[in-house]
């Protein structure tokens, strides 16, 4: 019944909106909801196939849509001269470089912060345009996720213990060189590969190990998240070549909005948590989740 089946958008709007920012995978948590509540919105299991394919996108667009919303004046690099002078308090105008006119200035040190977000978004972009669909048909299935689960949570852990009592050298976006940038966009490739390593993990754990702070290695993985997941979803858009009808249309609308508001509240409370807090919680339950997968998946019940 179509009730369901926005009942069904709604709950993997939710699943997405919540682990796509925490560090536990969400593209490994959609596939396992996939085995286990199936959406069933084409005319044949091909067409579901295709349009589930399509679903993903508009979840995963949603939740990029909170992140702009919730950082768009750090990521915005442009301002206007008059808006900057209207209270009269002077501004440093060496932190500006005019953009086409004397009146548009784009703010140096963001400027530098985009220039690394690209570099970073390189390497996990050349893995997605030319091995996206082999990596995808290799490990795309519970199986991968569990293992890639466990092995990140593990990790993390160990990453919480190596760095507990350590100063965080770099706590300021303008502190991250091209070259940092450019080793945790590797840290990316990782998760473009294995499904159920979290984008969003792996990166953190990267920003981590050079010395980062929790708190802005989460939100650089979060900067690192608009060019990697429009590109990537982008590119799958233009791959799907099915029809879709109203209920379809509607299906994908009520997934994105949920994923888009539970997502704007997962990042405020995500960074709010991290200011005083580690990540071994979320190390821990990727590991139980993985070995509960497991089981689950040699008893035949996946």
């Amino acid at each position: 019944m179509e009730w369901f089946e926005l009942l069904k958008s709604i709950i993997y709007g939710i699943v997405q909106g919540v682990t796509e920012w925490l560090p536990i995978s969400s593209t490994g948590h959609l596939i396992l909801l996939e085995d286990w509540l199936p959406l069933s919105a084409g005319t044949s299991p091909e067409q579901s196939s295709a349009f589930f394919s399509l679903f993903m996108v508009s979840l995963h667009l949603g939740s990029i849509m909170a992140v702009i919303v919730n950082f768009w004046p750090e990521l915005w690099p442009f301002k206007r001269r008059k808006t900057l002078t209207a209270s009269g308090a002077p501004f440093d105008e060496s932190s500006y470089i005019s953009f086409f006119s004397d009146s548009i200035l784009m703010s140096r040190s963001q400027l530098r912060m985009w220039i690394n977000i690209v570099i970073a978004v390189i390497p996990a972009g050349i893995v997605g345009v030319f091995f996206d669909d082999f990596f995808e048909e290799l490990f795309y299935n519970p199986f991968s996720v569990a293992i890639a689960l466990i092995v990140v949570g593990i990790i993390f852990i160990f990453m919480e213990n190596y760095i507990a009592g350590k100063e965080n050298k770099i706590t300021e976006m303008d502190q991250i060189t091209w070259r940092l940038a450019l080793i945790i966009g590797l840290f990316q490739v990782i998760a473009a590969i294995f499904p159920g390593t979290s984008r969003s993990g792996i990166t953190i754990i990267g920003g981590l190990l050079f010395g980062l702070s929790r708190p802005l290695a989460a939100k650089f993985t979060f900067y690192l998240a608009v060019p990697v997941m429009i590109g990537a979803n982008v590119l799958k858009l233009f791959k799907y070549d099915a029809g879709i009808n109203s209920t379809q249309i509607l299906i994908i609308f009520v997934g994105m909005l949920t994923a888009f508001l539970v997502s704007i509240l997962v990042i405020r409370g995500l960074l709010r948590y991290i200011r005083t807090n580690n990540f071994k919680p979320f190390a821990w339950y990727r590991i139980a989740l993985g070995v509960f997968v497991l089981a689950v998946a040699f008893a035949g019940l996946l």
